[in-house]
């Protein structure tokens, strides 16, 4: 490696270049009125070559992963037990979990409000369950991530999840939560394809607009009136670190610009999402995601900077990402094997690819990740067969804004399904760019079918279904990022946070899309249906449930 000056050293961010140089001029700098010192600072940096010290084999570290000067204007310390860094799916049940066990929790959030999306999450019913095909469904998933998880992370939620299901539950119908448990109803068609002996928990939060969102905010009025201690509106800034470079809190800013020191003797459990809104991150860890828009706001991976300031690493590139689009149409027919076009009317896949990879085909700045799946009236008869629950035409009006229906279980303004009379007038509505090539795309399309062989992508006999029998229907959808659900920082089976040499860093804990090692696809699998919500769930019950027992 090239000799390096202390200027340069700088330039590549304070913890690479406090790692090589042993600069120990943060050190000393402790909050006043608090006690440790601001992670970011020497005392966590961590040594190593320049580059690694975030797990990073390059020269340097990004900008973002650059750490502050470290907060030293303490306005107010606070001590608890165990304070929990953001109020989503998987900081609400730990922040409650802990304090129905006797904790003296905090629970902090730069939100006015709790803050989650999606319906479902998904628990295994351990004691209906064969154990054989429990754990085949954790090899199953270890598949379905291209073999890159950690099992026992895996294992973690297949062996904890049913209790931590029922429990959310439960105390979420208590709450008054519109939640209930549709036991192995989304789960069928794994559990028919697989063969296995399997009772699923699952817990869906709706019908929407309503959503698990919703349901965390319901859950967190009665647990306040209960004496939950919840901060709104305060966002978590830095980790605070004693001399042995544990975690002994965590600084945040008032509403009045003020900083808060939050002690957290047991620990500090960061739950804070993913950061699919910094684009700096964004682009430097998932380049394909660029033409992309989120869904979500204000995920900024806080979470994963204070935790690398800490001394934690950002697991391997390759995180896994989550763009769907469950409301376009009816989610049950997002993967049924229909016509699918781009927007200039072309067809671009095989069709009984699933829904969650078509981001892998439409990454450019002319998709943006639009598509359209394109049936006709005979859908019912054609379809039968297909995967799946088909929406019959009268049903189906709920997602079609043409129609004049009540909206339950939908978004109103995501929902864009059509119907017209003729092709031409079906690619209008869809906001197909070159009509002439929709037309003639369904005319190859049909002969094809006719056939019975696709000799341009492959799709099995079974599977082609002719359009020629008006009136037409189409579904526009545009797959957008839920989340990137993979791409956390390294954790253990107890979601204790690591350094890149796989220490564990005491009293510093990641949950949910903060958390890594679950994951590993380029893609998140839809084989366990609520398997992300589930999963955070589980890993704030668990952790919540471990804490208050030290």
């Amino acid at each position: 490696m090239t000799e390096l000056s202390r200027r340069d050293l700088f330039k590549f961010g304070s913890l690479a270049a406090i790692g090589a140089a042993g600069a120990g001029a943060l050190a000393s700098c402790a909050p006043e009125g608090g006690s440790g010192t601001a992670a970011g600072s020497s005392a966590d940096a961590g040594t190593g070559e320049v580059g690694t010290a975030a797990g990073h084999r390059r020269e340097g570290l990004p900008s973002f992963l650059q750490a502050p000067e470290p907060i030293t204007d303490i306005a107010e310390t606070k001590d608890y037990e165990i304070v929990v860094v953001g109020a989503g799916s998987p900081g609400v049940p730990c922040a409650l979990k802990a304090f129905q066990d006797g904790a003296n929790v905090a629970l902090v959030t730069r939100e006015s409000a709790a803050s989650a999306f999606g319906n479902t999450g998904s628990g295994i019913d351990l004691d209906n369950s064969d154990p054989v095909d429990v754990a085949n469904l954790v090899s199953f998933l270890m598949q379905a991530n291209q073999y890159r998880p950690d099992r026992k992370q895996i294992e973690a939620w297949a062996y904890n999840s049913g209790e931590a299901v029922k429990w959310l539950i439960d105390y979420a119908q208590s709450a008054g939560a519109q939640v209930e448990d549709q036991g192995n109803a989304q789960a069928a068609p794994l559990i028919a394809k697989q063969g296995y002996n399997i009772t699923f928990v699952t817990s869906f939060f709706g019908p929407k607009p309503y959503t698990t969102g919703e349901g965390m905010k319901d859950i967190l009025t009665k647990a306040e009136s209960e004496g939950l201690e919840v901060f709104y509106s305060t966002p978590a800034e830095q980790l605070v670190t004693d001399e042995t470079g544990r975690v002994t809190g965590v600084i945040c800013t008032a509403s009045d610009g003020s900083h808060i020191q939050f002690n957290a003797s047991k620990g500090v459990v960061v739950a804070t999402g993913d950061y699919q809104s910094d684009t700096e991150m964004l682009q430097y860890y998932q380049p394909d995601m660029t033409n992309f828009g989120p869904k979500q706001a204000n995920r900024n991976g806080d979470g994963h900077k204070m935790i690398v300031w800490a001394g934690g690493k950002i697991e391997d590139i390759a995180h896994t990402k989550m763009l769907h689009d469950f409301d376009g149409g009816p989610a049950s027919m997002c993967d049924m094997p229909f016509l699918r076009t781009k927007m200039n009317g072309e067809r671009f896949c095989n069709e009984t690819f699933a829904m969650s990879i078509m981001n892998c085909y439409l990454r450019s700045a002319e998709d943006q990740g639009h598509y359209c799946q394109v049936f006709d009236s005979a859908y019912m008869e054609k379809g039968a067969n297909f995967p799946g629950r088909l929406w019959d035409p009268e049903e189906l009006k709920v997602y079609m804004p043409e129609e004049d229906v009540e909206r339950v279980g939908v978004f109103s303004d995501q929902i864009r399904t059509f119907k017209a009379d003729t092709l031409e007038e079906l690619a209008e509505k869809l906001e197909i760019t070159d009509v002439d090539t929709f037309v003639q795309t369904v005319a190859d399309y049909n002969a094809i079918a006719e056939a019975g062989a696709d000799t341009q992508f492959g799709v099995p006999a079974e599977s082609l279904t002719t359009i020629d029998t008006p009136p037409f229907y189409g579904i526009h959808r545009h797959v957008r990022m839920s989340s990137i659900c993979g791409g956390g920082v390294d954790v253990n089976e107890k979601q204790q946070c690591l350094t890149p040499e796989g220490e564990v860093i005491e009293g510093l804990y990641a949950i949910g899309n903060c958390a890594g090692r679950f994951y590993g696809g380029i893609d998140y699998p839809l084989d366990v249906p609520g398997l992300n919500l589930g999963h955070n769930y589980t890993q704030g019950y668990m952790v919540g449930r471990d804490l208050a027992a030290m």
